[in-house]
């Protein structure tokens, strides 16, 4: 499954303002949540509970807050970039500055864990993380994305 069928420019966030992971979790709540047509207090709830199982903070200045919510119909993707880099707990204690959210329906397996695959593929390119965190803007940052989903 592609991440440029479902990342929508409304859901990317280019300079997160919070300073700590639950005000992250909210932030990036409020941009996915009208994408997935979700509730953002629904969202942020749901990824605070899987935060709370532990950290998807993977290391490398990178974490994919997921969660699945009985409201969402289909997946939904979000991005967000954090400039000074945020606390979250993550597997290397360093900060995250890059944020993928996935929002799956409650009974989806299958899209959940194709679309996780395919964001961990791409941050695996040293190039592409790079190319993020220098974007100036929004739309840079869609077309990044869009553009390096596609070579694969």
């Amino acid at each position: 499954m592609k991440i440029s069928d479902i990342l929508k420019l409304d859901a990317i966030i280019a300079d997160l303002k919070a300073d700590n992971k639950a005000e992250i979790i909210k932030e990036l709540s409020q941009a996915v949540a009208p994408v997935a047509g979700a509730d953002t207090e629904d969202v942020a709830a749901v990824l605070m509970e899987r935060e709370n199982l532990g950290s998807t903070g993977i290391g490398g200045g990178i974490a994919i807050p997921h969660g699945k919510l009985e409201t969402v119909k289909s997946i939904a993707v979000g991005f967000g970039r954090s400039i000074k880099g945020i606390e979250f707990d993550s597997l290397d204690n360093r900060p995250v500055h890059l944020f993928f959210l996935l929002l799956t329906p409650e009974h989806s397996t299958g899209g959940h864990l194709k679309v996780l695959a395919q964001i961990s593929k791409l941050l695996k390119m040293n190039q592409f993380k790079e190319r993020l965190l220098a974007a100036g803007s929004t739309q840079q940052l869609h077309q990044i994305i869009l553009e390096t989903d596609e070579e694969f």
